[in-house]
Protein backbone atom coordinates (compact mmCIF):
# COMPACT_ATOMS: atom_id res chain seq x y z
CA UNK A 1 0.00 0.00 0.00
CA UNK A 2 2.96 2.40 0.80
CA UNK A 3 4.64 1.33 -2.81
CA UNK A 4 1.21 2.40 -4.31
CA UNK A 5 0.71 5.90 -2.16
CA UNK A 6 4.65 6.61 -3.15
CA UNK A 7 3.78 6.05 -6.60
CA UNK A 8 0.99 8.13 -6.67
CA UNK A 9 2.88 10.78 -5.42
CA UNK A 10 4.91 11.13 -8.13
CA UNK A 11 2.50 10.82 -10.76
CA UNK A 12 0.53 13.71 -8.95
CA UNK A 13 3.75 15.28 -9.41
CA UNK A 14 4.90 14.99 -12.49
CA UNK A 15 1.34 16.26 -13.72
CA UNK A 16 1.39 19.14 -11.97
CA UNK A 17 4.66 19.89 -13.27
CA UNK A 18 3.20 19.11 -16.66
CA UNK A 19 0.08 20.79 -16.91
CA UNK A 20 1.75 24.30 -15.04
CA UNK A 21 4.11 23.86 -18.36
CA UNK A 22 1.30 23.21 -21.02
CA UNK A 23 -0.93 26.25 -19.75
CA UNK A 24 2.63 28.76 -20.11
CA UNK A 25 3.35 29.37 -16.69
CA UNK A 26 6.77 30.04 -16.55
CA UNK A 27 9.32 30.33 -13.55
CA UNK A 28 9.28 34.07 -14.35
CA UNK A 29 6.35 36.22 -16.29
CA UNK A 30 8.20 36.16 -19.35
CA UNK A 31 5.14 38.42 -20.94
CA UNK A 32 6.06 41.55 -19.24
CA UNK A 33 8.12 43.56 -20.62
CA UNK A 34 11.44 44.70 -19.11
CA UNK A 35 11.91 48.12 -17.12
CA UNK A 36 15.16 48.46 -18.97
CA UNK A 37 16.13 47.98 -22.21
CA UNK A 38 18.68 48.49 -25.08
CA UNK A 39 18.32 49.19 -28.55
CA UNK A 40 17.90 45.02 -29.28
CA UNK A 41 16.41 44.34 -25.30
CA UNK A 42 14.32 41.53 -25.74
CA UNK A 43 14.16 38.09 -26.34
CA UNK A 44 12.59 36.15 -30.41
CA UNK A 45 8.48 36.45 -30.63
CA UNK A 46 7.21 33.37 -28.45
CA UNK A 47 4.03 31.57 -28.35
CA UNK A 48 4.15 31.90 -24.99
CA UNK A 49 2.81 35.74 -24.60
CA UNK A 50 -0.39 36.52 -23.16
CA UNK A 51 -2.88 37.24 -25.56
CA UNK A 52 -3.53 40.35 -23.72
CA UNK A 53 -1.43 42.23 -21.36
CA UNK A 54 -1.25 46.04 -20.50
CA UNK A 55 2.19 47.05 -22.22
CA UNK A 56 4.14 48.89 -19.28
CA UNK A 57 5.46 50.87 -22.01
CA UNK A 58 8.82 50.92 -20.35
CA UNK A 59 11.69 50.05 -22.59
CA UNK A 60 13.62 52.86 -21.39
CA UNK A 61 17.75 52.36 -22.52
CA UNK A 62 20.78 52.22 -20.49
CA UNK A 63 22.25 52.81 -24.25
CA UNK A 64 23.69 56.19 -25.59
CA UNK A 65 23.76 57.31 -28.99
CA UNK A 66 27.03 57.48 -30.67
CA UNK A 67 27.89 61.00 -29.42
CA UNK A 68 26.66 60.37 -25.67
CA UNK A 69 23.28 61.20 -25.92
CA UNK A 70 20.76 59.08 -23.68
CA UNK A 71 17.85 58.85 -25.81
CA UNK A 72 14.50 58.00 -24.35
CA UNK A 73 11.94 55.26 -24.93
CA UNK A 74 9.04 55.12 -26.00
CA UNK A 75 10.18 58.94 -27.02
CA UNK A 76 9.30 59.62 -30.74
CA UNK A 77 5.65 61.40 -31.52
CA UNK A 78 4.27 59.53 -28.56
CA UNK A 79 5.65 59.16 -24.84
CA UNK A 80 4.98 57.18 -22.12
CA UNK A 81 2.79 59.15 -20.11
CA UNK A 82 0.54 60.39 -23.08
CA UNK A 83 0.32 56.27 -24.07
CA UNK A 84 -1.10 55.66 -20.60
CA UNK A 85 -2.93 58.65 -20.63
CA UNK A 86 -4.93 57.72 -23.46
CA UNK A 87 -5.09 54.00 -22.87
CA UNK A 88 -6.96 54.67 -19.03
CA UNK A 89 -9.64 57.31 -21.18
CA UNK A 90 -10.13 54.37 -24.26
CA UNK A 91 -10.66 51.77 -21.24
CA UNK A 92 -13.05 54.16 -19.27
CA UNK A 93 -14.85 54.42 -22.69
CA UNK A 94 -14.77 58.73 -22.98
CA UNK A 95 -15.00 60.28 -25.52
CA UNK A 96 -13.21 62.08 -28.02
CA UNK A 97 -10.74 59.06 -27.65
CA UNK A 98 -13.02 56.14 -27.22
CA UNK A 99 -14.55 56.97 -30.43
CA UNK A 100 -11.54 57.70 -32.16
CA UNK A 101 -9.79 54.67 -31.30
CA UNK A 102 -12.94 52.62 -32.44
CA UNK A 103 -12.44 53.96 -36.19
CA UNK A 104 -8.76 53.45 -35.70
CA UNK A 105 -9.11 49.95 -35.12
CA UNK A 106 -10.57 49.61 -38.31
CA UNK A 107 -6.72 50.32 -40.01
CA UNK A 108 -5.51 47.97 -37.25
CA UNK A 109 -5.02 45.01 -39.85
CA UNK A 110 -2.36 42.46 -40.68
CA UNK A 111 -0.37 43.09 -44.15
CA UNK A 112 -0.17 40.12 -46.13
CA UNK A 113 2.20 40.80 -47.85
CA UNK A 114 5.51 39.72 -48.10
CA UNK A 115 7.77 42.73 -50.21
CA UNK A 116 7.94 46.18 -49.33
CA UNK A 117 6.04 47.93 -52.02
CA UNK A 118 7.21 50.94 -54.05
CA UNK A 119 3.68 52.89 -55.52
CA UNK A 120 3.64 55.60 -53.44
CA UNK A 121 -0.36 54.89 -52.02
CA UNK A 122 0.72 51.20 -51.48
CA UNK A 123 3.32 52.21 -49.10
CA UNK A 124 1.13 55.20 -47.53
CA UNK A 125 -1.31 51.75 -47.00
CA UNK A 126 1.66 50.08 -45.49
CA UNK A 127 2.11 52.78 -42.88
CA UNK A 128 -0.75 53.63 -41.72
CA UNK A 129 -1.32 49.68 -40.78
CA UNK A 130 1.50 49.65 -39.29
CA UNK A 131 1.19 52.74 -36.83
CA UNK A 132 -2.30 51.32 -35.88
CA UNK A 133 -1.55 48.39 -34.61
CA UNK A 134 1.76 50.21 -33.09
CA UNK A 135 -1.07 52.05 -31.15
CA UNK A 136 -3.61 49.45 -30.62
CA UNK A 137 -1.22 47.36 -29.38
CA UNK A 138 -0.09 49.90 -26.68
CA UNK A 139 -3.61 51.15 -25.90
CA UNK A 140 -4.84 47.54 -25.34
CA UNK A 141 -1.82 45.01 -24.64
CA UNK A 142 -3.36 42.23 -27.62
CA UNK A 143 -0.62 40.66 -29.10
CA UNK A 144 -2.21 40.01 -32.32
CA UNK A 145 -2.13 44.08 -32.92
CA UNK A 146 1.71 43.75 -31.58
CA UNK A 147 2.37 40.97 -33.98
CA UNK A 148 0.40 42.94 -37.37
CA UNK A 149 3.04 46.02 -36.62
CA UNK A 150 6.51 44.15 -36.54
CA UNK A 151 4.91 42.08 -39.08
CA UNK A 152 5.02 44.86 -41.73
CA UNK A 153 7.76 46.45 -40.04
CA UNK A 154 9.59 42.93 -40.38
CA UNK A 155 9.04 43.36 -44.16
CA UNK A 156 10.10 46.37 -44.92
CA UNK A 157 13.36 45.87 -42.81
CA UNK A 158 13.96 42.65 -45.28
CA UNK A 159 12.71 43.97 -48.35
CA UNK A 160 12.48 47.58 -48.87
CA UNK A 161 14.84 48.01 -51.86
CA UNK A 162 14.56 52.31 -51.19
CA UNK A 163 14.13 55.20 -53.38
CA UNK A 164 15.59 55.08 -56.77
CA UNK A 165 16.50 59.35 -56.55
CA UNK A 166 17.03 61.69 -53.73
CA UNK A 167 15.40 64.22 -55.36
CA UNK A 168 11.80 65.72 -56.20
CA UNK A 169 8.77 63.83 -55.01
CA UNK A 170 10.93 60.69 -53.30
CA UNK A 171 11.62 63.72 -50.87
CA UNK A 172 8.39 64.38 -49.60
CA UNK A 173 7.51 60.31 -50.76
CA UNK A 174 10.56 59.72 -48.06
CA UNK A 175 9.00 61.69 -45.42
CA UNK A 176 5.78 60.98 -45.62
CA UNK A 177 6.22 57.30 -44.92
CA UNK A 178 9.01 57.71 -42.71
CA UNK A 179 6.83 60.01 -40.76
CA UNK A 180 4.30 57.19 -40.47
CA UNK A 181 6.68 53.86 -39.58
CA UNK A 182 9.48 56.11 -37.17
CA UNK A 183 6.88 56.16 -34.56
CA UNK A 184 5.15 52.81 -35.15
CA UNK A 185 8.62 51.37 -34.87
CA UNK A 186 9.67 53.52 -31.44
CA UNK A 187 6.17 52.30 -30.21
CA UNK A 188 7.11 48.26 -30.62
CA UNK A 189 10.62 48.75 -29.18
CA UNK A 190 8.51 48.29 -26.26
CA UNK A 191 7.18 44.74 -27.58
CA UNK A 192 8.62 42.16 -25.92
CA UNK A 193 8.36 39.76 -28.42
CA UNK A 194 10.30 41.46 -31.53
CA UNK A 195 13.18 39.21 -32.22
CA UNK A 196 16.29 41.62 -31.78
CA UNK A 197 17.80 40.79 -34.69
CA UNK A 198 14.35 42.26 -37.06
CA UNK A 199 14.41 44.84 -34.95
CA UNK A 200 18.03 45.69 -35.84
CA UNK A 201 17.11 45.02 -39.68
CA UNK A 202 14.55 47.94 -40.04
CA UNK A 203 17.08 50.30 -37.78
CA UNK A 204 19.48 49.10 -40.99
CA UNK A 205 16.90 49.46 -43.20
CA UNK A 206 15.94 53.65 -42.02
CA UNK A 207 19.87 54.11 -42.28
CA UNK A 208 20.11 52.94 -45.63
CA UNK A 209 16.79 53.45 -47.65
CA UNK A 210 15.61 56.55 -46.03
CA UNK A 211 18.38 58.98 -45.04
CA UNK A 212 19.52 59.67 -48.50
CA UNK A 213 16.05 61.07 -49.40
CA UNK A 214 15.04 62.53 -45.53
CA UNK A 215 19.00 64.01 -45.06
CA UNK A 216 18.45 65.82 -48.87
CA UNK A 217 16.53 69.08 -48.14
CA UNK A 218 14.09 70.10 -50.46
CA UNK A 219 13.95 72.93 -52.03
CA UNK A 220 10.14 73.01 -52.48
CA UNK A 221 7.25 74.23 -50.74
CA UNK A 222 8.77 74.22 -46.78
CA UNK A 223 5.81 71.64 -45.73
CA UNK A 224 8.17 68.81 -47.91
CA UNK A 225 11.03 70.22 -46.04
CA UNK A 226 9.40 70.04 -42.64
CA UNK A 227 7.65 66.61 -43.65
CA UNK A 228 11.23 65.43 -44.10
CA UNK A 229 12.42 66.58 -40.89
CA UNK A 230 9.17 64.95 -39.29
CA UNK A 231 10.21 61.57 -40.16
CA UNK A 232 13.97 62.28 -39.42
CA UNK A 233 13.38 63.09 -35.96
CA UNK A 234 11.11 59.81 -34.95
CA UNK A 235 13.78 57.66 -36.87
CA UNK A 236 16.30 59.18 -35.05
CA UNK A 237 14.75 57.95 -31.60
CA UNK A 238 14.49 54.74 -32.77
CA UNK A 239 17.64 54.22 -34.29
CA UNK A 240 19.55 55.90 -31.25
CA UNK A 241 21.22 58.26 -34.14
CA UNK A 242 23.38 61.46 -32.30
CA UNK A 243 24.03 62.23 -35.43
CA UNK A 244 20.69 62.49 -37.23
CA UNK A 245 19.15 63.62 -34.21
CA UNK A 246 21.22 67.00 -34.09
CA UNK A 247 20.46 67.35 -38.54
CA UNK A 248 17.10 67.58 -37.88
CA UNK A 249 17.68 70.19 -35.01
CA UNK A 250 19.63 72.15 -37.34
CA UNK A 251 16.98 71.99 -40.09
CA UNK A 252 14.73 72.94 -37.56
CA UNK A 253 16.53 76.27 -36.70
CA UNK A 254 16.56 76.99 -40.60
CA UNK A 255 13.25 76.16 -41.89
CA UNK A 256 10.67 77.49 -38.43
CA UNK A 257 11.75 81.01 -39.37
CA UNK A 258 11.67 80.93 -42.97
CA UNK A 259 8.26 78.96 -42.62
CA UNK A 260 5.86 80.45 -39.69
CA UNK A 261 6.19 84.64 -40.32
CA UNK A 262 6.91 86.49 -37.12
CA UNK A 263 7.28 90.57 -37.10
CA UNK A 264 10.12 90.92 -35.03
CA UNK A 265 12.07 88.88 -37.00
CA UNK A 266 12.41 91.86 -39.34
CA UNK A 267 13.13 90.51 -42.85
CA UNK A 268 12.13 86.62 -44.18
CA UNK A 269 15.41 84.49 -43.70
CA UNK A 270 16.39 83.21 -47.08
CA UNK A 271 16.20 79.31 -47.91
CA UNK A 272 17.11 77.27 -50.75
CA UNK A 273 14.48 77.27 -53.14
CA UNK A 274 13.31 81.09 -52.25
CA UNK A 275 14.15 82.07 -55.99
CA UNK A 276 15.27 85.68 -54.24
CA UNK A 277 11.74 86.58 -54.64
CA UNK A 278 10.23 85.84 -50.77
CA UNK A 279 6.66 87.29 -52.44
CA UNK A 280 6.39 84.92 -55.02
CA UNK A 281 7.75 82.46 -52.59
CA UNK A 282 4.61 82.88 -50.07
CA UNK A 283 2.27 83.01 -52.63
CA UNK A 284 2.00 87.49 -52.83
CA UNK A 285 0.44 87.72 -49.18
CA UNK A 286 -2.06 90.70 -48.72
CA UNK A 287 -0.98 91.69 -45.29
CA UNK A 288 2.14 90.78 -43.73
CA UNK A 289 1.08 89.36 -40.35
CA UNK A 290 2.17 87.17 -37.25
CA UNK A 291 1.53 83.49 -37.93
CA UNK A 292 1.62 83.93 -41.66
CA UNK A 293 3.09 80.89 -43.45
CA UNK A 294 4.73 80.30 -46.58
CA UNK A 295 1.81 78.61 -47.66
CA UNK A 296 -1.19 80.23 -46.62
CA UNK A 297 -1.79 82.25 -49.47
CA UNK A 298 -0.80 79.09 -51.84
CA UNK A 299 -4.31 76.55 -51.28
CA UNK A 300 -5.57 79.23 -48.42
CA UNK A 301 -5.06 76.67 -45.82
CA UNK A 302 -4.37 73.19 -47.20
CA UNK A 303 -0.52 73.12 -46.98
CA UNK A 304 -0.18 75.58 -44.61
CA UNK A 305 -1.62 72.47 -42.42
CA UNK A 306 0.57 69.86 -43.53
CA UNK A 307 3.31 72.21 -42.84
CA UNK A 308 1.93 73.29 -39.04
CA UNK A 309 1.48 69.44 -38.80
CA UNK A 310 4.90 68.29 -39.59
CA UNK A 311 6.70 71.11 -37.55
CA UNK A 312 4.31 70.50 -34.60
CA UNK A 313 5.44 66.87 -34.46
CA UNK A 314 9.50 67.64 -34.58
CA UNK A 315 8.86 69.94 -31.88
CA UNK A 316 6.98 67.31 -30.00
CA UNK A 317 9.85 64.61 -30.71
CA UNK A 318 12.56 66.79 -29.34
CA UNK A 319 10.47 67.51 -26.03
CA UNK A 320 10.00 63.62 -25.57
CA UNK A 321 13.90 63.66 -25.80
CA UNK A 322 14.35 66.41 -23.56
CA UNK A 323 14.92 69.27 -26.08
CA UNK A 324 12.46 72.48 -25.69
CA UNK A 325 12.45 73.40 -29.31
CA UNK A 326 8.78 75.46 -28.18
CA UNK A 327 10.25 77.46 -26.51
CA UNK A 328 11.86 79.14 -28.88
CA UNK A 329 9.05 79.37 -31.08
CA UNK A 330 6.39 79.76 -28.60
CA UNK A 331 5.00 83.17 -29.86
CA UNK A 332 5.64 81.62 -33.85
CA UNK A 333 3.50 79.02 -33.21
CA UNK A 334 0.80 80.45 -30.69
CA UNK A 335 0.50 83.18 -33.82
CA UNK A 336 0.31 80.56 -35.81
CA UNK A 337 -2.46 78.51 -34.92
CA UNK A 338 -4.48 81.48 -33.92
CA UNK A 339 -4.77 82.68 -37.28
CA UNK A 340 -5.07 79.93 -38.93
CA UNK A 341 -7.72 78.64 -36.55
CA UNK A 342 -9.82 81.56 -36.88
CA UNK A 343 -9.95 81.61 -40.63
CA UNK A 344 -10.64 77.91 -41.25
CA UNK A 345 -13.48 78.64 -38.50
CA UNK A 346 -14.99 81.88 -40.21
CA UNK A 347 -14.22 80.64 -43.83
CA UNK A 348 -12.27 83.77 -44.43
CA UNK A 349 -8.50 84.30 -44.82
CA UNK A 350 -8.62 87.50 -42.73
CA UNK A 351 -7.53 89.90 -45.21
CA UNK A 352 -4.21 87.79 -45.60
CA UNK A 353 -4.30 87.03 -48.95
CA UNK A 354 -5.74 87.91 -52.73
CA UNK A 355 -8.47 85.09 -52.55
CA UNK A 356 -10.30 85.43 -48.83
CA UNK A 357 -11.91 82.50 -49.35
CA UNK A 358 -10.21 79.31 -47.18
CA UNK A 359 -10.27 75.46 -47.81
CA UNK A 360 -12.82 73.51 -47.01
CA UNK A 361 -10.40 71.16 -46.13
CA UNK A 362 -9.44 70.54 -42.17
CA UNK A 363 -7.19 67.79 -40.93
CA UNK A 364 -6.75 66.20 -37.24
CA UNK A 365 -3.67 67.97 -36.94
CA UNK A 366 -4.31 70.37 -33.85
CA UNK A 367 -4.41 68.55 -30.38
CA UNK A 368 -0.13 68.40 -30.78
CA UNK A 369 0.00 72.10 -30.66
CA UNK A 370 -2.83 72.59 -28.26
CA UNK A 371 -2.02 70.04 -26.03
CA UNK A 372 1.46 71.44 -25.50
CA UNK A 373 1.02 75.70 -25.17
CA UNK A 374 -2.54 74.88 -23.42
CA UNK A 375 -2.56 71.73 -21.22
CA UNK A 376 1.04 71.77 -20.81
CA UNK A 377 2.19 75.55 -20.84
CA UNK A 378 -0.86 77.46 -19.77
CA UNK A 379 -0.87 79.65 -22.55
CA UNK A 380 -5.03 80.69 -23.83
CA UNK A 381 -5.38 79.86 -27.67
CA UNK A 382 -9.44 80.60 -27.74
CA UNK A 383 -9.23 80.35 -31.30
CA UNK A 384 -7.75 77.16 -31.57
CA UNK A 385 -10.11 75.44 -28.67
CA UNK A 386 -13.37 76.56 -30.46
CA UNK A 387 -12.04 75.23 -33.77
CA UNK A 388 -11.00 71.80 -31.98
CA UNK A 389 -14.16 71.33 -29.85
CA UNK A 390 -16.82 72.42 -32.75
CA UNK A 391 -14.87 71.17 -35.98
CA UNK A 392 -11.78 69.13 -35.65
CA UNK A 393 -13.04 66.52 -33.44
CA UNK A 394 -16.18 66.19 -35.13
CA UNK A 395 -15.00 66.06 -39.16
CA UNK A 396 -11.20 66.20 -39.54
CA UNK A 397 -9.11 64.15 -42.08
CA UNK A 398 -6.52 62.42 -40.84
CA UNK A 399 -4.42 61.72 -44.34
CA UNK A 400 -0.48 60.83 -44.69
CA UNK A 401 1.75 61.95 -41.32
CA UNK A 402 -1.28 63.32 -39.90
CA UNK A 403 -3.06 60.65 -38.23
CA UNK A 404 -5.25 60.52 -35.51
CA UNK A 405 -3.75 63.17 -33.41
CA UNK A 406 -7.41 63.92 -31.44
CA UNK A 407 -6.82 59.85 -30.12
CA UNK A 408 -3.08 60.34 -29.43
CA UNK A 409 -2.75 63.63 -28.00
CA UNK A 410 -5.78 65.16 -27.17
CA UNK A 411 -5.52 66.80 -23.22
CA UNK A 412 -8.09 66.58 -20.29
CA UNK A 413 -10.61 69.65 -21.90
Amino acid sequence: MKVYSKQLVVLLTFGMIFAMIGCGIPAADSASPSSSASSVPFPSSSPALSPTIAPSMDCASPSKGGSGRHFIHPGALNNKADLDFVRGKIAAGQNPWASAFNELKTLAKPNKSTTAPLAENAQKSDARRAYANALAWAYTGDVKYAENAIGILNVWGKTFSGYPTADGQNLLQGGWIGALLGPAAEIMRCYPGWNPADMSRVQTMFRDKFYPVLNTMSSWNGNVDLTQIDAMMSIAVFNEDEAEFTLGLQRIKARFPAYFYLKSDGDVPRIAGDGSDINNFWSNPVQWVDGLTQETCRDNGHHAQYGMASALHAAEVAWNQGVDVYADHTDRFVATMELMAVQLHSGKMQGTCINNVTTTDLFDTWEIGYHHFHDRMGISLPNTHQLITTQVRRRAMNDWNIFYETLTHAGSQ
